[in-house]
Order: C-alpha cells, then structure tokens, then sequence
C-alpha cells in the first residue's frame, strides 16, 4: 500500500533529510513489489510549496528518489505510490498541490466519472489520471466555497465519497505552511500519530524514523531540541507515544503544535468495497508492502 509520512514543526522552519527509497541491492527491495513513484512537499520561506517527486519508471528515476535530500520547512509530506489508478507518470505521483495546499492519499476510491461530475468547473484543478487528485479537487472547491475553512472541506469531502462512491479506503494528509491535517477512513488501513517533545522520548536525541517497509527514513538534528507532531502510515520508531487514529477521525495540528482529534465519520461507508472487489492493479497496491513478493 502507499506510505503517508507528514511532519509539522510548528511556526518555525525545521531542516531535515528525507530518503524515499533503499539502494537497489537490498534484500527488502529485492523481496517486494517495487513502488511507483516517490514525493516530498515542502514549503519555501514565503510559504509556496515546493515538490520533489517523480515515477518510478526507469533506472534514472530510482536513482533520483534513492538521492537524500535536505529541505527546510515548517510542514512536509512524503509519500510513496503503489498505483492504484493512473498511468506511472509524474503527473500521477504525490503529493498533489492545489491553492497553496499539499495532498496525499492512500486508498482507492471508484466511480470517477461521478466525482468528475460532483467537482463541476473544479475538474479543471486535476491534471492526472487518479482518484486521489480528483478527491483533493473536492476538498478545494469546498474549501473555497466555505471560506477556507480546510477541516470542513476535507470532513464534507469525505462524508460525500462515503455516502455516494464505492470506497476500500481514504487515508488522506493534507497540508499548509502552518498547519496539517490527517483523516483516517474508514479502519481499512492503520495511520497513526506522534506528539513528540523536543529530544523525543528519552529527552536528548534528534530525530531518526524509518519505515519498515524499507521506503520512508527522516533524520533531523534540530528535532533534538524542538517538538513537531509526526503522522505515518506505521510506527516509526520505538517511541511509546504513537497513537492510532480511529476509523473516521480527523488529526488537525496548528501553527503552535496544538492538537485536535474528532470522530467527524461516524458510519462505514455506503458501498464498501473489499480487496477481492478490486481490480488486480488496485489490489496489488494496497497489499502491505512486506506481503509483496519478487
């Protein structure tokens, strides 16, 4: 399955280095299926997004994603694709950015033509073949329309797609220069958070995760003195404060690191889907990635 990484540091512009992909003679790599595509966003000094990220459909392309990369940035999201929808193309890889606004998805959602049709003169904020960007556009005209109040959007977004379209799942993180958002949906996949006090739990160490599956690791040394709140799709590290979202809840982290956590979905989607009603593509990506074999 795809793999969510969001990171806040709050106000202040924290420096770290993402690596998104293992060399290619690792066993981990060489046991599983191979990603499609890898992304990082992060926010400039102004406040205007930056992304990094390209498919993972030639030799050149894994050489740039196994590159380490040292961003500054008060929020950042990484994410690895296994396709669902869509074309292995860098139109297609995440995160997506929309009005200022970064975005990335795990979960498959069906029925386009009707989200297409739901979007209106919004179809033209999508420039790929994905779900994923199709349900940011949502998120963004409703945003729009309420004033940009971004919780709202994400939660009547949801409630829509949950309501109307066959779901297997919506795991979602979106994000702004100050603020971050995570929605888990429905218990499909896990998604968990971190509240981590500056020196992580022992008190004296910077930052250093890394994902299981062998894609996602963040080192940070400013994270040695400074707090930041932390969302993945796994348990990064041996720290005992993460904490899993519940089917339906929404994480909203603001400028000064304040959480809020709201059950904003209550009832499982009207048409939930399983992975046997998946398509062999679709169901090859949201597999874990350790159930993938050469």
């Amino acid at each position: 399955m795809c793999r969510l990484f969001g990171m806040t540091g709050g106000s202040e512009p924290v420096r770290a280095t993402f690596w998104l992909l293992e060399a290619p003679d690792s066993l981990a790599v060489q046991s599983r299926k191979e990603p499609d595509g890898t992304g990082l966003g992060v926010f400039d000094r102004s406040g205007a997004p930056v992304i990094f990220k390209c498919p993972i459909a030639a030799y050149e392309d894994r050489e740039f994603a196994q590159e380490a990369r040292e961003v500054e940035s008060t929020t950042f999201v990484a994410h690895i694709r296994y396709a669902s929808t869509g074309a292995v193309e860098q139109k297609n890889a995440h995160p997506f950015v929309q009005h200022g606004r970064l975005f990335a998805h795990n979960g498959v959602i069906q029925d386009l033509p009707r989200l297409e049709a739901e979007l209106g003169s919004a179809r033209s904020l999508v420039a790929g073949d994905t779900d994923s960007e199709r349900f940011f556009a949502l998120v963004t005209k409703l945003a729009e329309k309420n004033g940009g109040d971004v919780g709202a959007a994400l939660t009547a977004a949801a409630r829509w797609v949950a309501e109307h379209l066959p779901l297997y799942a919506l795991n979602v993180l979106l994000t702004t220069a100050s603020e971050l958002w995570a929605l888990r949906y429905p218990d499909t996949h896990e998604l968990y958070f971190l509240e981590r006090q500056g020196g992580g739990h022992h008190g004296d160490r910077h930052l250093e995760v890394a994902s299981t599956a062998g894609t996602v690791r963040v080192r940070s040394a400013h994270l040695a003195s400074r707090p930041a709140v932390i969302v993945a799709s796994e348990r990064m590290d041996e720290d005992p404060g993460w904490t899993p979202l519940a089917s339906g809840e929404l994480l909203h982290v603001g400028p000064d690191l304040s959480l809020q956590c709201e059950v904003v979905l209550n009832a499982p989607p009207a048409r939930l889907l399983a992975l046997a009603d998946l398509d062999p593509r679709a169901a090859a990506s949201q597999r874990s990635p350790q159930d993938h074999v050469a």
